[in-house]
């Protein structure tokens, strides 16, 4: 008896270490899971981390497709409906072609389709009428306001920020963006030369059609050679500074301002 007892006794105490065993090891493996976790997480908000630190064209910090509003617009420019980005290009393309290469003027060419489309629609509902067939249906064409008054708004606030640009480059306050500037107008002088205003229209659509597409595709490459070459032209500016632009006189307003 005092044996079996033993025994007994003997097998509770394994069963109880066995069951202690069992929640030590959970505990364990959640400590270790949590641990887990935790290097997950940090994992995971380092990279978000290094994302925000990458060096984007012109100091975006939002994605392409907002920077050209996030509607109708954005989403032809970047080709999100390949059907309508297209037919938008063909048309410019065909409005080019129309006005530059066949030299068709635009009055007369408004003219021509509005006889062609009027004399189609009035003979075929006078001749429904003998041949006892339904008129056509001719829908009603009513423009919306609102897409006209965000382009307008859209425009008035470039236009604003232009002017205020060329206000301070008058006043004398920046140097960088007077600089900037007059290469732009000079380099486009000499396009205005080489072809007229028309063409050079259809370039800046056929580029706003076809370069921020391939922008977006190529993001990180571009981003990474723009930063290795916006380095270089500040190194190159801060010698043209230190050799040429530091020994020019100061106008009296920079003057006082540093004063």
């Amino acid at each position: 008896m005092a044996e079996h007892s033993e025994i007994s006794d003997s097998k509770d105490e394994s069963f109880v270490e066995k069951i202690a065993e069992k929640f030590h090891g959970d505990d364990s493996s959640s400590s270790s899971s949590s641990s887990d976790s935790d290097s997950e997480k940090k994992s995971t908000s380092s990279p978000s981390s290094r994302k925000s630190k990458i060096f984007r064209m012109f100091g975006r910090e939002k994605p392409v497709h907002k920077v050209f509003g996030g509607g109708k617009p954005a989403d032809i420019f970047l080709w999100r409906n390949k059907k309508v980005s297209a037919g938008v290009l063909v048309g410019a393309t065909a409005i080019w072609v129309l006005f530059e290469l066949l030299e068709y003027h635009l009055l007369t060419l408004v003219c021509h389709i509005l006889i062609l489309s009027l004399a189609i629609l009035f003979l075929w509902s006078n001749v429904t009428k003998f041949i006892k067939k339904s008129p056509p249906r001719i829908p009603e064409v009513h423009l919306p306001e609102e897409p006209f008054l965000q382009v307008v708004s859209a425009l008035t606030i470039e236009i604003n920020r232009a002017l205020a640009v060329l206000r301070d480059i008058a006043a004398g306050r920046d140097l960088k963006k007077f600089l900037g500037i007059i290469v732009g107008l000079w380099v486009l002088s000499i396009l205005g030369g080489c072809c007229n205003t028309l063409t050079l229209f259809y370039i800046a659509f056929v580029l706003l059609h076809t370069l921020p597409v391939l922008y977006e595709k190529y993001e990180d490459q571009v981003d990474s050679f723009v930063e290795k070459a916006m380095i270089e032209i500040k190194k190159q500016y801060a010698k043209f500074d230190e050799k040429v632009l530091s020994k020019i006189p100061r106008g009296p307003l920079k003057d006082k301002k540093r004063a």
